[in-house]
């Protein structure tokens, strides 16, 4: 016997690929590849076009198909590269309604335009007074579900992400948004908007893990009047495992320049260090070359006391960077010197810190070059 092919089998050069179709069936041979599937390079990719269409499989791969690990990849040469199921059944939902006739929980009006403004620090004469009008990009906030959520989602809506779930991709994470205005939006008028599923892209791989990419496309309407649109994409993902023998990634170091280097001097003496005016006495942080507040460019330093409480934070989940573990707290932390820095909170759960919590600095040795103040909740004396 050669290459496993028994020599009783008839000569069939004249058929593509030369190999009878009546050579018998030998499964125990290197790759258990049955021999009565004839050879039709002639197809695409060579696949004998009685191959079984198994595309209900992950990846579309039939389930009669050799193990060859060694050849690249391990997958063998005659596997079909079939459809992906999963994504034949998302594309159904391409088009479909996520929601109909939504109204906004509240008409156009001032407070909202003005705590907008003050928290993106817009002071446009536009959006202030009897005659304001709305930011056009709080066109996105009109239509919010808010803490209480969403009621108006379409059932398609609900289906796709239940299809998503159910195949692992249970993580989300938003990516972008496009918006465009047509005209302005004026206190008093009524917000209503219908929302269709606009793509759903095939599978792919990022740093996060492999998922699906989902595109909204959100037409937002004053009165009845088209004002807007607003295509929200975001992506179902099922998170990627870590090499367990990959080494953890040392932490991103400080850009060091020569505004800030004796700031940085000052940590590595484990003091913190707030530059003081020369001329006003002004404190400030961070570093900066000159006086915010009289423009002199004479200072000096001052030691901060490490005292200090939580201004405001945030609690960090996604994006997953190198060598932090989310969640966890990042502080804007008022200092007793009149001063505001932005460091981790440590000493309580991420879930546990407050606004008005009391901290104290210390010092955190990250690795073996870097240490970074931090501050360490219940810090009062």
């Amino acid at each position: 016997m050669s290459g496993g092919t028994e020599k009783t089998a008839p000569d069939r050069s004249d058929l593509p690929g030369g190999v009878a179709a009546t050579v018998p069936d030998r499964s125990d041979l290197p790759g258990g590849v049955a021999a009565t599937v004839p050879d039709r390079s002639d197809l695409p990719g060579g696949v004998a076009a009685t191959a079984p269409d198994r595309s209900d499989l992950p990846g579309g791969v039939a389930a009669t198909a050799p193990d060859r690990p060694d050849l690249p990849g391990g997958v063998a040469a005659t596997v079909p590269d079939r459809p992906d199921a999963l994504y034949e059944r998302l594309l159904a939902f391409v088009g479909r309604a996520a929601a109909t006739a939504g109204t906004g929980k509240d008409p156009v009006n001032l407070p909202m335009i003005r705590h907008w403004c003050e928290a993106m620090g817009d002071t446009h004469p536009a959006y202030a007074g009897p005659d304001a009008v709305a930011p056009p990009t709080m066109l996105q906030a009109w239509t919010m579900g808010g803490l209480s959520g969403h009621t108006d989602r379409s059932a398609a809506y609900e289906e796709l992400f239940a299809l998503l779930d159910g195949a692992g991709y249970t993580s989300v994470v938003a990516t972008d948004c496009e918006q465009e205005y047509l005209r302005p939006l004026r206190p008093g008028a009524e917000i209503g908007f219908d929302t269709v599923i606009e793509s759903v892209s095939e599978r792919k791989t990022t740093r996060l893990g492999t998922g699906h990419f989902v595109t909204t496309r959100t037409d937002v309407r004053a009165d009845g009047e088209l004002t807007g649109t607003h295509r929200f994409r975001i992506l179902k993902y099922a998170p990627a495992r870590p090499s367990p023998k990959a080494e953890k990634p040392r932490r991103p170091r400080p850009v060091v320049n020569r505004d800030n280097a004796g700031f940085w001097e000052g940590v590595a003496q484990h003091r913190l260090l707030i530059q003081r005016c020369g001329d006003c006495a002004s404190p400030r942080f961070p570093w900066l070359p000159g006086c915010a507040e009289c423009g002199s460019r004479e200072w000096d330093t001052v030691e901060a006391s490490g005292a200090g409480t939580v201004f405001s934070y945030v609690v960090m989940h996604h994006p997953s960077f190198p060598a932090f573990d989310p969640p966890y707290a990042v502080g804007l932390i008022e200092l007793a010197e009149g001063v505001r820095m932005i460091s981790n909170v440590v000493g309580v759960p991420y879930d546990k810190v407050r606004i008005g919590m009391p901290v104290r600095l210390e010092f955190q040795r990250v690795d073996e070059e870097l240490e970074l103040p931090v501050f360490r909740a219940g810090g009062e004396d």
